[in-house]
């Protein structure tokens, strides 16, 4: 199945439709659809598919691009030739492409790169000399964003300057996760979406067909099922030590949420532990966060960005002797559903930000910057915490914003303790208040929203407007 990336094929499309040599940087964290994409992209037309090899050798990846162009040249991988060095190789891709419109893709570029550390400077000579010539429409695709980032895009690589477009490909969003399952309803689509993080291959894998229970039990608490160790599996692919990245994001599952904490519970120095954290932020598992218009610093702390892999840590280390005994079932209802509005709470924090940011049609504000924001309360001496801040253009206005999924309905007291956390943030700001909710709201509060004093928005509303 492919949903939801049609803008980026479109502009795919525009760029290979103008005729000229093209450089597309695609890239985006694992699993979340690149190749997906470009394979669909590539339907139909000219291609040389070369995918490269992690922990392989220069030479066997040269072979692989032997076989990748043997196949395009004349379908047969095992008896095409193998060329002597990619000089030759890429020497025969330029003939091709002189002949016909062609698109030469090297996926994960990142595992290339590290086998035959003058790729980059090769492909920019060429690139310079040749290919800028020709209509070769050339994909650079990987999964490494700070290698993308620093050693494709940055200032400091060869091929700075050279790319025509570049794609970050992004996990899908609630609205865009619900279209995988549309007989699904609002709270169903809504923990599809906490559980996988809107990552393409995890609702595939999930594979629900109309009970999201069973398909848990089927799918991810299951010592044979795919999911189970996709966690472990990832980091024992992308890292050299991932028994220390487990323990770092097992002491952040576990509400260790600072530098200083995380280092202690993994029993690190903070200098060292910063290093390994380090390398999870730019494999997008962990996030850092800091409250909306300050500064990083001491307020900072560690979260785990990756929905899929907060919700194994949560789920699976407590239980993994009822999933390994097969009893998982016999305890699910006390073991998962009765946590799940606990766990829901952050991921319904971000959806109510993504609706404001993409799909609210009757925005009272333009949104500049979003987030959430903490502090203490000098005058109650405690500290209060806001689900949604935004800037807007103007000085010191703002939404303020406060997200419930629970099953009771919200009250109007939700509106006056925001408007009390709103002279904490800023004492004389002018603020647009906004509730979402999943099981509604109390008669005085949507009389508030009439009178104009909030919006009110719910998750069947939310669910509404995105089916």
């Amino acid at each position: 199945m492919f949903y939801c990336r049609e803008n980026e094929l479109k502009k795919m499309n525009q760029r290979y439709a103008s005729g000229g040599f093209e450089c597309i940087i695609v890239y985006g964290r694992r699993r979340v659809g690149k190749t997906a994409l470009i394979r669909r992209f590539c339907e139909g037309k000219p291609t040389i598919y070369f995918s490269a090899l992690l922990e392989e050798t220069e030479k066997e990846n040269l072979k692989t691009l032997s076989r990748a162009i043997g196949a395009y040249k004349n379908g047969d991988v095992l008896t095409s030739p193998e060329y002597r060095n990619f000089d030759d190789a890429f020497a025969e891709i330029t003939r091709l492409a002189m002949k016909e419109k062609l698109i030469f893709v090297i996926d994960e570029y990142p595992y290339l790169a590290k086998a035959a550390p003058t790729i980059s400077s090769r492909l920019q000579h060429l690139i310079d000399h040749v290919w800028s010539e020709t209509s070769l429409y050339l994909i650079l695709c990987g999964s490494s964003m700070s290698f993308m980032e620093n050693q494709v895009l940055g200032y400091e690589s060869p091929l700075y300057g050279r790319r025509t477009a570049q794609f970050k490909i992004e996990p899908m969003t609630y609205r865009e996760t619900a279209v995988f399952n549309p007989d699904l309803n609002a709270e169903q689509n809504a923990y599809v979406y906490g559980i996988t993080g809107g990552i393409p291959h995890y609702i595939n894998k999930l594979n629900v067909r109309g009970d999201l229970k069973q398909a848990l039990l089927d799918n991810l608490f299951d010592p044979s099922a795919y999911l189970f160790e996709e966690p472990s599996n990832l980091l024992k692919q992308e890292l050299r030590e991932p028994a220390i990245y487990n323990a770092i994001i097992t002491a952040i599952a576990e509400g260790h949420t600072r530098m200083s904490e995380i280092a202690v519970k993994v029993g690190m120095e903070s200098s060292a532990c910063s290093k390994y954290i380090s390398v999870l932020l730019s494999l997008d598992i962990l996030k850092k966060v800091t409250p909306v218009t300050e500064k990083p610093g001491r307020k900072t702390i560690y979260g785990i960005s990756d929905p899929f892999f907060r919700f194994w840590y949560r789920f699976v280390p407590q239980n993994i002797t009822a999933i390994a005994s097969g009893r998982i079932e016999q305890i699910y209802d006390r073991a998962v559903i009765s946590q799940m509005p606990d766990y829901m709470g952050l991921i319904f924090e971000k959806m109510c930000r993504e609706y404001l940011l993409f799909y609210d049609n009757a925005p009272d504000v333009q949104i500049v910057d979003i987030g959430e924001w903490w502090g203490t309360d000098e005058k109650e001496k405690k500290q209060v915490q806001i689900d949604i801040v935004a800037t807007t253009p103007i000085k010191n206005e703002f939404l303020i914003g406060s997200c419930k999924f629970r099953n009771e309905k919200v009250g109007y007291d939700e509106l006056e303790l925001l408007r009390r956390y709103a002279a904490v943030f800023a004492k004389n700001g002018k603020f647009h208040f906004v509730i979402f909710s999943k099981s509604g709201f109390t008669d005085s509060l949507l009389a508030a929203e009439k009178a104009g004093e909030v919006q009110l928005v719910t998750l069947s509303k939310m669910y509404q407007e995105i089916s």
